[in-house]
């Protein structure tokens, strides 16, 4: 299961969409058309009508916004019969503006229609290309329960910088990867969608963390160098921090690789442990040019009932109004009960409570949970 932070964004397109507010330019034709009939003859309030359409475009679409400017025009004529100025060039001429202010506004609704039609197929294609790099994680694989939550910093985006992914091999474990490539933007996505795409043609196949380990940071040199020129092959400053997990279906134990990332933490009880291993490897990028044996796996126990939970830094580095980091392991130990979705949704709304809705850079975490298998 994937937990994403997506924004509800309203299709203003559709005619009436805020039908609620259609309320505002009908009083201010009531108000102005019977004020102006029982004011005295030297006073008109008459050209206050072009608020109507002009108030309409900005809630609603070109149908309801012609039906303003209608109304608006039929207003100015029933003051003029009632007032019997009808025939006079100055009701004539507010008529004639009112008609042309009408235009201009159904045209402005018709131009801002197409455009919001055309970002909402853009938007749609975009997010299930997001939604295929970043693909949501299995909710069970084996005796584990797992839970992702992906918070981008970029409003509407669904992929940036930070990554996650899981994968089952041939000798019954599972394999997680969570990661986060370095800057952001369309660099940073391509370079997610890159170890995304090396992790899962890999993962299942390489014999041993280290050898995943290598391939990673191989896949990830090659592709962000190849077209370097060779003076500047050295000059690459492109890598992603990772941990790698392996968790064997059968053995209560996690195998661990960690490269420049945050230490997992596991939940027990109400006791908090982080999985800090006794070597912290180079980031993918820098790291595997030393081969297999410049990876250290680490062994944790992972027994039923543990949950353990990986984050990005964009998680522990999130800041509040007065610069105060947030409190990751303090808020999990109020949780240590809650099944990873839960686990995951309490962190969302918190972090986000704690940043007042923006965060400054990705944030991503996994949650993990062993059952009895």
């Amino acid at each position: 299961m994937a937990l994403r932070a997506r924004p509800d964004v309203p299709s203003s397109w559709q005619p009436g969409h805020s039908p609620a507010l259609a309320v505002i330019p009908l009083l201010l034709i009531v108000t102005v058309c019977v004020v102006d009939v029982l004011s005295p003859p030297d006073i008109h309030l008459g050209p206050l009508l072009v608020a109507a359409p002009a108030i309409t475009v900005a809630f609603a679409g070109a149908r309801l916004t012609a039906l303003m400017g209608a109304l608006a025009v039929a207003a100015q004529a029933l003051i003029g019969v009632l007032r019997g100025v009808l025939v006079t060039a100055n009701i004539q001429a507010q008529i004639a503006a009112l008609v042309i202010v009408s235009i201009v506004c159904v045209t402005v609704c018709v131009v801002r229609d197409r455009r919001e039609q055309q970002l909402d197929r853009v938007r749609s294609v975009a997010e299930a290309a997001q939604s295929v790099l970043l693909q949501p994680l299995p909710t069970h694989a084996g005796p584990l329960r797992i839970a992702g939550l992906y918070l981008p910093a970029e409003q509407e985006a669904e992929l940036g910088g930070d990554l996650y992914a899981a994968a089952r091999t041939d000798h019954h474990s599972t394999r997680l990867l969570l990661g986060d490539v370095r800057g952001n933007g369309l660099a940073a996505i391509n370079n997610a969608a890159l170890l995304l795409g090396a992790f899962r043609a890999a993962a299942h196949r390489q014999a041993t963390l280290p050898r995943l380990a290598v391939h990673l940071d191989a896949a990830f040199r090659w592709d962000t160098s190849q077209w370097r020129p060779p003076a500047e092959q050295d000059t690459n400053e492109d890598f992603a921090t990772a941990t790698l997990l392996d968790i064997p279906d059968h053995e209560p134990v996690v195998h661990l690789i960690t490269c420049g990332h945050p230490p997992p933490l596991l939940l027990r009880d109400h006791h908090l442990i982080p999985l800090t291993a006794e070597v912290s490897h180079l980031p993918i990028g820098f790291g595997g040019a030393f081969g297999i044996a410049a990876y250290d796996v680490q062994t944790f126990p992972f027994e039923v009932g543990d949950l353990l939970l990986l984050y990005t830094d964009g998680v522990i580095e999130a800041r509040d109004a007065d610069g105060v980091f947030y409190p990751l392991a303090e808020r999990l130990t109020e949780w240590t009960k809650d099944d990873p979705e839960d686990l995951l949704r309490h962190l969302q709304d918190d972090l986000l409570a704690h940043v007042c809705g923006h965060l400054d850079d990705d944030a991503a975490a996994v949650a993990v949970r062993r059952s009895a298998f």
